[in-house]
Order: structure tokens, then sequence, then C-alpha cells
């Protein structure tokens, strides 16, 4: 059996392709688990913990495990409205879409480096499902075309609050995508690959030196982007209630509305995946340190299950962050994300590439890892250093109020003089 995987790679992705779907969609299901948990022990509460498997285990609860087979089976059982007067072709669509788009990004990424399936010592396979020479950007192409079933569904729903929340996921995920595409072009300009497999590696030789620890400041600016490329707080203002009811899915019920979080969830794996490939060394467990199974030239079939599960355990350490963050810290205001990506972020990703392009001119890439990762370090703190400094002689003054809003007049402020009591 291992012998007809061997020699076709194509039958290798197709079953690895099914697995993974498999496992990335019970890891949605039970997301939403873990962000209730995770919410209520950040809130100092219980959560979900009642639904368990009652007609296997009689009065076990199970620590509330079955929860989202509850949950699917709500979105299945609930009535299917569809509003009068939208458009319906597209407003079916919508969710569907976001869902494929959400769904195929994992296509590309690397889980377990070549494999060895046959016991003689040579790679057969390669444990991904698809190996383009353009893997990256295939990754941020799939990406971005997640906005278009947003705006599709709002737009479809004939509803103003929705349409509002549709926009703002537009400007939101356009004005992201450029600090976001510029710290990518820093692991571009290290490693000088597009393959995903191949960043990986990069990573993996001399001395094991992740992305992350080369160049930190890049690594926190890619992640506040994926924040809100996933519309995840404190960056959901597409689906803020409470100023849109609930944004660009106000009108969807049912399993449309479901569909619209799963891809949301979906998204969140798959931007854990690229992260982790891009800055945190793919299926490398330690920086600095090579450890026997976890080698490139390690490619058994047990070295690949074991890379296989460092990935999903730095995956699930990086979901963990989304849901931490997402009940810890409260939403911006609309203008203040704007500001932030186009005053803040852009000028942050250009000066940390002009840093990496000066070290790529200096050949920093191939030196060793502790010369690597001080001109890093050295690079990112000059680079965040002229930041503050900026920040600090331009800073204005905190109003709470958006910039160009009118001042407000003293006399608003005064207290109303009382009125007096008139008798019968």
């Amino acid at each position: 059996m291992l012998d007809f995987f061997a020699g076709s790679q194509l039958a290798f992705s197709v079953v690895l392709m099914l697995v993974l779907i498999g496992a990335i969609m019970g890891g949605v299901a039970y997301s939403t688990f873990f962000e209730r948990k995770i919410s209520a022990w950040i809130q100092d509460r219980k959560g979900p913990n009642r639904v368990g498997f009652f007609g296997l285990f009689g009065n076990f609860h199970f620590w509330g495990l079955g929860q989202p087979m509850a949950d699917g089976v709500k979105f299945l059982l609930k009535e299917d409205i569809v509003p009068a007067r939208v458009d319906k072709p597209l407003y079916l669509l919508a969710p569907a879409l976001v869902f494929i788009v959400a769904m195929i990004g994992f296509a590309v990424i690397p889980w377990g480096g070549d494999v060895d399936l046959t016991g003689d010592g040579v790679a057969d396979v390669t444990c991904q499902v698809a190996d383009p020479g353009i893997g990256l950007l295939y990754v941020l192409g799939v990406g971005a075309m997640g906005v278009y079933g947003i705006v599709l569904g709002s737009w479809a729903s004939n509803n103003k609050y929705s349409f509002f929340g549709g926009i703002r996921a537009a400007a939101q995920m356009l004005s992201y995508e450029i600090p976001l595409g510029l710290c990518i072009l820093v692991v571009v300009l290290m490693t000088g690959e597009l393959r995903l497999e191949n960043i990986v590696l990069a990573q993996v030789g001399q001395g094991n030196t992740w992305n992350a620890l080369v160049h930190p400041g890049v690594f926190v600016l890619l992640v506040i982007a994926q924040f809100a490329e996933t519309n995840r707080l404190p960056f959901d203002l597409p689906e803020c209630e409470q100023e849109l009811v609930g944004g660009f899915h106000t009108e969807y019920g049912s399993m449309k509305f479901a569909l619209f979080f799963l891809a949301e969830y979906t998204h969140m794996i798959t931007n854990s995946a690229f992260l982790v490939v891009l800055f945190l060394g793919g299926w490398d467990p330690l920086p600095f340190v090579s450890i026997p199974g976890f080698r490139p030239e390690d490619t058994s079939i047990w070295a690949m299950l074991l890379k296989m599960g460092v990935m999903g355990g730095k995956i699930a350490a990086l979901i963990f962050f989304y849901m931490w963050v997402r009940w810890t810290i409260p939403r911006f205001r609309f203008d203040q994300l704007m500001q932030l990506a186009w005053k803040k972020m852009v000028p942050l990703g250009m000066g940390f590439a002009g840093v990496a392009a000066l070290m790529v001119y200096w050949q920093v890439p191939a030196m060793s890892w502790p010369a690597k990762v001080l001109w890093g370090w050295v690079g990112n703190g000059l680079v965040i250093g002229l930041a503050v400094v900026a920040v600090a002689l331009t800073r204005g003054k905190v109003t709470g109020r958006q910039p160009n809003l009118p001042a407000i007049p003293l006399t608003a402020t005064a207290r109303p003089k009382p009125r007096p009591v008139q008798g019968i």
C-alpha cells in the first residue's frame, strides 16, 4: 500500500488533503468550544460544561465537549429565512465564497518535510498538498480574496448596516495588506525564496535560527496585521454590534450565518500555519538546537508525524493567543484603526524592509546565528527607536475624539440653569 503512494505524489497529496480537511474542520468546531472556555477563564466563570455524551457515558458531562455538536445541530435546525429584498444569487454565494477561500489556503503549507515511505533511505513524497514555485504568493492571493465574500454579502443584503460593515471590511483589509506584505518582503529578502518549504529549511539550517528571533519587530507587526486580516478583536469593526447591529452578516441566519464564522476560524488556522512557516521555524521544535527526528534528512514516517505534531502545537498556541487577545483588549474606533495602519504600521514596515535590504547587501543571512541575531536586533531596535522618537515629537493632544470633529463649545458643557417651579 505504501509503495503505491511512494510512486505517486498526487495520490499522497489527495490523501493528505482529506486528512487535513478533516483535522481543520474538527479544529474549527472545537475552536468555538475553546473560545468560550478561554473567555470564561479570563472572566472568572465556568463556560460550557454541561453538554456531554449522555447516551454513551450516562450522567458524565465530559467537560462540555459536546458543545460544538450541539451548536452544529442548532444551526442546522434553525429556520433559514431569506429576506424579501436581497439580491438572492449574491446573498447565497457570499458565505460559500468566504468559506471556500478560507479552506483552500492550507494547500501549500509544508507540514512534515520529505517522507520516505518505503524505508530505502530515499525520500519518495513531500508532506504537502501542493508545491508551487510561488507558494507564498498563492497564500497572499487567496487571503486577499476573503474580502470579496464579505463585501458581496453586505451589498446583497440590502441593509445599510450590513453595507457599512462590508465597506469597513474592504477598507480594513486593503489597508493592512500593505504592512503585511512589507513584513513578508523581509522574509523573502532574507531567504531569497518564495517556496514555503524552502523558507522552513532556511530557518532550520545554520543553527536553527528562526526568523522571529532575527526580526522580532517584523514578527510582531505581522501578528497585528493578521488580527486585522481575520477580523478579530480589537479589529472586528466590520461586525461591531454597538454601531452596526451585527455588521456585514446582519441579514444572515442558520447555516449561512454559521459559514461566516466557520470561515473566520478556518482563516485563523490557515494564517497561524502561515505565520509558523514564515517566522517560527515550521516543523522545527526548538531554535538553535538540532533535535534527532526533526532534521531535514529525517524522512521516516514517524519523523513526518512528529513534525506534523509540532506544526499542530504551534498553531494551537497561536489560536490560544488570538482568543486571549480577543477577551482582553477592547476594539479600536474606526478612525484609530485606519491611522494605526497608514501612519504607524506602514512606515514601520518600510523601515524593517529597508533594514532587511541592508542586511542582505552586507551578506548577513550567510553569517552564523549569533551575528545574524545581533544584526537583526540592532536593525529592528533602530527602526523602533526612530518610530518612538517620531511619535513623541509629533504627538497631539489626546482628547478621545476624532481630530476632524469641531471643538466642543464651552456653553455646551456648562450645567443648565434650573427652571423655576411655577405654582398652580
